[in-house]
């Protein structure tokens, strides 16, 4: 559809929240996005100039425009989500997960065995899960054998069966494993809040179990049953050490489920948890690939939705980093800024972030696998379309990161032979530089690399990439000029967006085939260095933010705030220290300003 043909529909698409959808000529679903304005969100397709290509090329299959008005934003995110369900549109996120996780099943049978398996059927079987790792499987079913009396035979239990005496029982009644309901020992009814026990800790609700047992327990003793008494204190003593081994917050913190988002430049990456009494039950991470220029906040959203439906929760509240549709009106919304809760976002972060990494370092792998096959050919066929005087075997690129103009620094990566050459990675503090100043601070780093490879004799490399556009490209080649080293290798500026390459000088970008091995080997370098540079801008960032609430403090240095640090890991423990608590790391005189500081009216203890 173009412009001109979508001018003449636009007048009936309604200022109003709902979905549109888009078709192509065989009148198959493309898209289906939600907007708060119809028109406004539909007309920005053509109205625009789109820098995704995969935009451009949707836009470019749109032969007809339908659309559903919807009483409130909310409704349409829930309408979106149903279309995206059902339809699943080719340029839509479509949460896909091909992994067999292992379940922990309840049979529906007489007296159900409780199992591990991979597969779903739909018997009215009971399936709790699933489970991220057979581990964890492995050592619940062990903590239900050890703890509750279940059979593990396969028998066919009828009330008919056991009433004409057909079964004996095994060891395991002997062991004291199972109560022999095959000789009706046990009856259902018993079996049944046993299996209740199970559900407990199989959805983390260890104390509920530790309760139960405990009046079981003093039962035993009032009667003067002291053996059994001791059989069940051992279960107990069994079921707090694993809650303790388990428990990541406060235990009383209810039913909450977690979720958080990372995004590189292919892919989206959702960690989700479902925590039951401060004890993580489930963890599991996405990596969902980007289609369009989908928001984060929408990506999570639809991963939120779809994650808590797959692990029937039942949490009440969901804790995110950032405000976030969910299609439970009723469920709330936690964007925490401190405590338990942000411990446990935190947390769910750390969980994406080692996802991440694995991600990459299972991409370098192949990436390694087919540049020791193939590596020559990768980096000549960069050589001819950069038209580069020689092979380059060795690769740098710069990145710049800084936050509101606080903590700039800047990333340096190496690649030799086409893979990533780890311990001559970089980082810089950025030392000349005041506020928010691209250019300058490219220039700072460029200067210093090869200044210091320059002194040191070490050889130079023969492509060097700007990650930017001609700016800090300019920036850059000031600093090679100045050291005298023009020509000796060549200077690239990749633009973020378009993912087109700059030569200094040169007012036409050049385009390299997107998947061709020169591209996506230039990519791989820009991703690292991206990688590479967010790490430690988050790390300064962190110790900046504690270091200065502690250095506002008049007679308190960077030295000072440190020791404190370390010696009580944040600035809310050092607020609730005494004076006398404090002078034995930073000594009395010190001590004595840091608890004035933080408590002007109390009088000193």
């Amino acid at each position: 559809m173009t412009k001109e043909e979508f001018s003449k529909i636009v007048q009936s698409i309604p200022h109003e929240p709902g979905c549109y959808k888009y078709y192509d000529k065989q009148q198959e679903m493309l898209y289906v996005g939600k907007a708060k304005d119809l028109r406004k969100r539909v007309s920005s397709y053509f109205n625009k100039n789109l820098d995704n290509f995969k935009t451009r090329k949707l836009v470019s299959l749109i032969y007809a425009v339908d659309f559903t008005v919807t009483g409130s934003e909310h409704d349409a995110f829930l309408l979106e989500n149903s279309l995206i369900k059902h339809y699943q549109p080719r340029f839509n996120i479509v949460l896909k997960d091909d992994k067999s996780y292992p379940y922990i099943v309840i049979k529906k049978e007489p007296f159900p065995r409780v199992f591990f398996t991979r597969r779903l059927i739909r018997d009215g079987s009971e399936y709790i899960g699933p489970f991220t790792g057979l581990g964890r499987v492995r050592e619940l079913l062990e903590l239900i054998k050890q703890n509750i009396p279940l059979r593990t035979c396969n028998l066919n239990l009828t009330p008919a069966n056991i009433s004409k005496g057909k079964f004996k029982v095994c060891l395991e009644y002997h062991l004291g494993n199972c109560k022999g309901p095959c000789e009706g020992f046990q009856n259902e009814d018993n079996y049944k809040e046993n299996l209740q026990l199970v559900r407990h800790i199989l959805k983390g609700n260890i104390s509920d179990v530790i309760r139960n047992l405990k009046t079981e327990m003093n039962g035993y003793a009032t009667e003067l049953k002291f053996e059994k008494a001791q059989i069940i204190k051992k279960k107990i003593e069994a079921l707090q050490h694993y809650q303790s081994k388990s428990i990541v917050v406060n235990p009383r913190l209810a039913n909450v489920d977690v979720a958080c988002i990372l995004s590189d430049e292919n892919h989206f990456y959702v960690n989700y948890m479902m925590v039951s009494n401060g004890s993580i039950v489930h963890s599991n991470t996405l990596q969902i690939v980007k289609k369009l220029e989908e928001e984060e906040k929408d990506v999570l959203s639809l991963a939120l939705d779809t994650l808590m439906e797959k692990y029937q929760s039942i949490a009440k509240e969901v804790i995110v980093p950032m405000p976030v549709d969910v299609a439970n009106d009723a469920i709330k919304v936690t964007v925490p800024k401190a405590g338990d809760k942000k411990h446990l976002l935190e947390l769910s972060i750390k969980n994406a972030e080692i996802f991440l990494q694995d991600m990459r370092k299972k991409e370098t792998l192949l990436l390694g696998d087919a540049a020791r096959e193939n590596n020559m050919l990768i980096l000549e066929e960069l050589q001819e379309s950069l038209q580069l005087s020689e092979i380059p075997v060795h690769i740098e690129c710069f990145d710049n990161s800084n936050f509101q103009g606080s903590y700039p620094v800047s990333a340096m990566v190496c690649f030799r032979n086409g893979l990533p050459a780890n311990k001559e990675y970089r980082h810089y503090h950025i030392k000349t530089v005041e506020g928010i100043n691209d250019f300058a601070s490219m220039s700072e780093v460029v200067y210093r690399r090869y200044k210091r490879l320059m002194d040191e004799k070490d050889p130079l490399p023969q492509l060097v990439i700007i990650d930017g556009g001609k700016g800090q490209l300019s920036a850059a080649e000031e600093s090679i000029e100045k050291l005298g080293l023009t020509g000796r290798m060549t200077l690239i500026g990749l633009a973020k967006r378009e993912e087109s390459i700059f030569f200094p000088g040169d007012k036409e970008p050049i385009q390299l085939p997107f998947d061709s091995p020169a591209h996506l080997l230039i990519r791989r370098v820009r991703d690292e260095v991206h990688r590479f540079g967010i790490t430690f801008h988050r790390q300064i960032r962190s110790k900046g933010t504690f270091k200065n609430e502690l250095e506002e403090i008049p007679g308190i240095g960077d030295k000072t705030a440190t020791e404190l640090l370390q010696a009580f890991r944040s600035v809310k423990n050092i607020k609730g220290l005494t004076e006398r608590e404090l002078t034995k790391v930073v000594g009395a005189a010190k001590a004595r300003v840091v608890w004035y500081h933080f408590n002007p009216k109390t009088p000193n203890p």
